[in-house]
């Protein structure tokens, strides 16, 4: 019986070996994976609507006369009228009037010249030398605190020591100005700026200046030296204190006119 019993095990045991080798192997089932969470579809959000830009005002345009202060000095153009009856200077800019002085000009013995001329250069504060003689500046120096020479040699537009001659007919040959109204002028005008100095009234001096004025009766003489002419240099006020007119070359203060007022 035990003899049976062995057989029939080892049967057994072989049966189960050829099974294990003939039948495929199979992997361990896996539980299932969870489904994946379903995304959630985006939702388009609104922009955030930005600030409307300001709204600025149309600018009216800007009239002719404030159109020409905008501008800077150098790019007007200039013009300073002087009309000998009148006694009378105006300074046109761009065409228009901008101030209108009145001036001291040439007697009959020593007439201001008449035509068409520039601006040569301006010195401010000059010292003024003649015949060995200087007068540094302050108020007796004979063509005052401002010098503008012409393109004419030997003539210009200055200032005076006499401020009593403005008016008249008195200097030799220059256009002498009242101190305040010398300075203003100085600072609207650059080198190169036209000047025309006119002898008889006509149209052009009508307009600017209106009726005649009568004529002022010459000044007497003094003994007050004035000047003529100007240094070649261009200097304006605002950089120069005290400049020297010296007597070298071209910058010398002409000293070929009487003396008088």
């Amino acid at each position: 019986m035990k003899a049976h019993e062995a057989i029939s095990e080892g049967l057994l045991l072989l049966a189960a070996l050829v099974l294990v080798v003939i039948l495929p192997h199979h992997k361990p089932i896996q539980p299932p994976l969870p489904p994946a969470p379903i995304a959630k579809a985006a939702v388009a959000q609104p922009e955030k609507a930005e600030a409307p830009a300001p709204k600025i005002p149309a600018q009216p345009k800007p009239t002719a006369p404030a159109a020409r202060i905008q501008k800077k000095l150098d790019t007007h153009t200039r013009v300073i009228v002087v009309s000998l009856e009148d006694r009378r200077l105006a300074l046109l800019q761009d065409g228009q009037v901008q101030a209108v002085y009145t001036v001291a000009v040439g007697k009959d013995s020593t007439p201001s010249p008449t035509g068409t001329f520039t601006i040569r250069e301006r010195v401010a504060n000059p010292t003024y030398y003649h015949n060995g003689k200087i007068v540094a500046p302050g108020p007796g120096n004979p063509v005052g605190t401002r010098w503008m020479g012409l393109s004419q040699p030997g003539y210009g537009i200055h200032g005076t020591n006499a401020p009593h001659s403005i008016g008249k007919a008195a200097s030799h040959g220059c256009i002498r100005m009242a101190q305040p109204d010398l300075e203003n002028l100085f600072a609207q005008v650059r080198t190169g700026d036209t000047v025309e100095i006119i002898g008889e009234r006509n149209p052009e001096t009508a307009a600017l200046f209106g009726a005649p004025a009568i004529p002022s009766a010459p000044a007497a003489p003094t003994h007050t030296v004035l000047a003529q002419a100007a240094p070649a240099t261009d200097q304006p006020a605002a950089q120069i204190a005290s400049p020297t007119l010296t007597t070298a070359g071209a910058a010398t203060i002409a000293a070929a006119i009487p003396v008088g007022q």
